[in-house]
This record gives structure tokens, sequence and C-alpha cells, in this order.
């Protein structure tokens, strides 16, 4: 993969996908799902520069599993995947059980 090292408070995700099949092994085309909200931290920035000058480092950090919002981002390709790249403030929360996918029991 291309080496991209976000801005300021700008961070890089991976969309962590669901399983394409449901019980009865009906497979759900991909036109018809809607896009994961869940992601993978692949590159953070060096933080938010404030007024002051001073800079905050970034909560998340490279490997988190993070919420995000449905619109939020840019979606970006490299080297053929699909990324998105947002800032820090529209990221929801970190997942601390990453075994599961959110919403699931």
């Amino acid at each position: 993969m291309s080496s991209v090292r976000p801005l300021h408070d700008r961070v890089l995700i991976k969309r962590i996908e669901e399983k394409e099949t449901v019980k009865g092994g009906i497979i759900i085309p991909d036109t018809a799902k809607e896009k994961s909200q869940e992601g993978e931290v692949v590159s953070v920035g060096t933080g938010k520069r404030l007024e002051n000058g001073t800079v905050v480092p970034l909560e998340v950090k490279t490997g988190d599993r993070i919420l995000f919002g449905k619109y939020s981002g840019t979606e970006i390709k490299l080297d053929g995947q699909d990324f998105l790249i947002l800032r820090e403030d529209e990221i929801i929360g970190i997942l601390n059980n990453v075994g599961k996918a959110a919403g699931k029991k």
C-alpha cells in the first residue's frame, strides 16, 4: 500500500465490511448493502493545531476500531483499495470490544 500520512487532525480509515451472507446463505449484492460505519485506523495526522499554536495529539491511534457518521469523510482509492479520510471530530467513538461487530450480540 502507498504510504499516506494525513495532515493535522485527519485520520485515514479502512472500512470494516460486514459479511456478505445472512442466515440461509442468501448473498446480498453490493448495490443493496449500506456502507459500513465501522473502520480501522490506518494512519493519523500529527494533531490539531490550536489558535495559540499548540498542537494537541489525536486520541485515536493506528489500529483502533472506530465508528463514524454515515456521510463523514472523503473517500479515496489507494493501490486499488478504498479508504476514507476524515477529521478526528467526525469519529463517533472507539470500539473496545473488537471481537464483535458493532450492534451484534
